[in-house]
């Protein structure tokens, strides 16, 4: 059967084959031909999309860099594994893509990502650091990022690193509530893609005292806090936020780090962007936690606390979401 007979039959597993095919003998062009004509036949009715934006994810994933760089797109898509930027810079160079993006916001996320593998794009004109207001390399008190690994059909990410330090029970108290909802809508938005994509809850709270308040107005039952160190902390909220949780879209592990950063700005009480001296000196003066309330953890979980030992203040995070929902 030729490929217009099984767009007109809407064959995907066919279709997926014939792209397959067509990537192991690379034949760009030709991959390039099917998503036009995916692309024109849903306009005619056709529930196509997914092909099409399959066709994209593996040309920015397996393509030369020309042909990579000529998919990506401010259209995010609900059908990729993740945004192509991440896609396209988990596997080529920053040199190899930059010639080819003439978008500058695009620019910017693709170096982004090729910072988080090693790269130091200080001063790359092309590398626009206005658009997520981070630096253009890894700082040394930032923690090595959990990535992405694109396959042809599956994405694998890193794990957080397993804390240092146990946990271990802690009484509950009653908690002294604060009204900080800009902090608090700041925390939140770390894992939006799991409440409003997917199965997922998150709460937080601010107290006046300590990480044992905050966990407190979060909890039911029993709890246990072990202490982390503040680049755990950072990875921990960059993960989370990267995440699309069960089955919200990723958002990748550039964005991550910028909703990881504003959060711990937020948390030390610093202007936007931060003066990343002054951020690494107030983050090593507070105290950071995560927790849980005894049970195994199922699906994607944050649960993390801080407090502020000078001015006393602690806040707290709790985020789960599920495979599905009566899970856990």
């Amino acid at each position: 059967m030729q490929v217009g007979e099984l767009i007109e039959a809407q064959d995907m597993n066919a279709l997926l084959r014939v792209i397959d095919s067509l990537c192991e003998r690379q034949s760009w062009d030709e991959l390039l031909d099917l998503a036009d004509m995916c692309e024109e036949a849903v306009e005619r009715g056709k529930q196509l999309w997914p092909i099409a934006a399959h066709v994209d994810y593996r040309i920015a994933l397996q393509a030369p860099a020309d042909y990579a760089a000529g998919v990506l797109t401010s259209d995010a898509t609900r059908f990729s594994l993740g945004p192509l930027t991440e896609v396209a810079a988990s596997t080529h160079a920053w040199v190899d893509l930059a010639a080819h993006i003439e978008e500058p916001h695009i620019a910017s996320f693709v170096a982004a990502e090729r910072v988080l593998r090693g790269e130091d794009l200080t001063g790359d004109v092309r590398a626009d650091p206005s658009v997520l207001e981070l630096p253009m390399k890894l700082l040394d008190f930032e923690p090595v990022y959990a990535l992405a690994t694109y396959r042809s059909d599956s994405v694998e990410v890193s794990e957080p690193w397993e804390p240092k330090k146990l946990m271990s029970d802690i009484e509950l108290t009653e908690p002294d509530l604060l009204e900080e909802p800009e902090l608090e809508a700041i925390l939140l938005d770390l894992v939006m893609p799991w409440t409003t994509e997917s199965n997922g809850v998150a709460r937080c709270a601010v107290v006046e005292g300590d990480h044992v308040e905050a966990v407190s107005a979060l909890c039911f039952g029993k709890a246990r806090i072990g202490e982390v160190e503040p680049q755990e902390a950072l990875q921990r909220m960059a993960w989370a936020a990267s995440s699309g949780g069960a089955h919200g879209r990723r958002r990748g592990a550039a964005l991550g780090r910028a909703l990881a950063w504003r959060a711990v700005s937020a948390l030390c009480d610093t202007d936007w962007p931060p003066d990343t001296e002054q951020l690494a000196r107030i983050m090593r003066q507070l105290e950071w936690y995560r927790w849980d309330e005894g049970a195994p953890e199922h699906g994607w979980s944050l649960r993390l606390a801080v407090r502020d030992p000078q001015d006393g203040w602690a806040a707290a995070i709790a985020a789960t979401d599920l495979l599905e929902e009566g899970d856990g």
